[in-house]
């Protein structure tokens, strides 16, 4: 049976008014406080409107005290998000889109990835939630390693995705984020040779972080594809901090570059 107007169940007049001036009020999502603020009452008041709207089929629940409204073509209330950015931020804020996901938006990957990079400075239980059928990847950062984001429009929300020079970083802070070193290195590459490479400001940004993994996986990688950056490869040198790291923790290693201080497969080992 086609969910429409015919078959969900009906609103009264009061309560198309109601739910009419909440969706005007509000950005692609609906919270209990927003539906409270708009319509005047209670937050326990709002609330039962919308678990009753949304048991009449005209608003999804996507987690407690959110939902989305349902538009009247679709065949089942359980409706798939619109845009996952804009429903990221609206669960995980602060946050912005990284890792795979933003070098999606850059255009330093044609690869396709199926879940959302957040990184987010809430400390989630569940660090890879599917939500509605849409699944989710979150990382926790600390406030002040919110820097170095774009702002994007989805719609109605200013959704944040970090900028190229960002997004390498982060994969490099924890390779992971780029799908494994492979495909991270395919990324870096492709920044290389794009019209965003900034190798002062990549730098600069992972001074900031003041993650040494970074530096130790920056100038190796810049010694193996870009040997001609021999100040950049230097100043990297120059903030090698002590320890030994992986190239990528995912995979087994075996060999130690000990001017870089990083273990590396062996394939990764050979000289330039």
């Amino acid at each position: 049976m086609r969910y429409t107007m015919e078959s969900i169940s009906g609103l009264g007049k009061e309560d198309r008014k109601r739910l009419s001036a909440i969706v005007r009020g509000t950005k692609g999502t609906i919270s209990v406080k927003e539906a409270a603020d708009i319509l005047k009452v209670s937050s326990t008041d709002a609330a039962k409107m919308l678990s009753r709207w949304a048991k009449k089929g005209w608003l999804s629940r996507v987690r407690r005290g959110i939902y989305i409204l349902v538009p009247l073509e679709s065949s089942t209330p359980d409706v798939p998000f619109e845009d996952l950015w804009a429903i990221a931020e609206r669960l995980f804020s602060p946050c912005y889109i990284g890792g795979w996901s933003a070098a999606e938006y850059w255009d330093l990957t044609e690869q396709v990835f199926r879940t959302t990079v957040v990184m987010t400075t809430q400390k989630p239980r569940d660090r890879s939630p599917v939500i509605k059928g849409a699944s989710f990847m979150l990382r926790t950062i600390s406030e002040k390693a919110l820097f170095g984001m774009k702002p994007v429009w989805r719609g109605r929300v200013k959704v944040s995705v970090s900028d190229p020079s960002r997004t390498i970083v982060d994969m490099l802070s924890d390779p992971k984020l780029g799908g494994g070193i492979r495909s991270t290195v395919d990324m870096f590459l492709n920044y290389l040779k794009s019209e965003n490479s900034d190798i002062e400001l990549l730098i600069g940004y992972a001074k900031r972080l003041g993650n040494g993994a970074v530096f130790k996986r920056l100038g190796f990688l810049l010694e193996r594809f870009a040997p001609d950056q021999k100040s950049s490869i230097n100043e990297c040198r120059s903030q090698l901090t002590k320890g030994n790291v992986k190239l990528d923790p995912a995979l087994k290693v075996n060999k130690l570059v000990t001017r870089w201080r990083l273990w590396v497969p062996e394939g990764w080992a050979k000289e330039n």
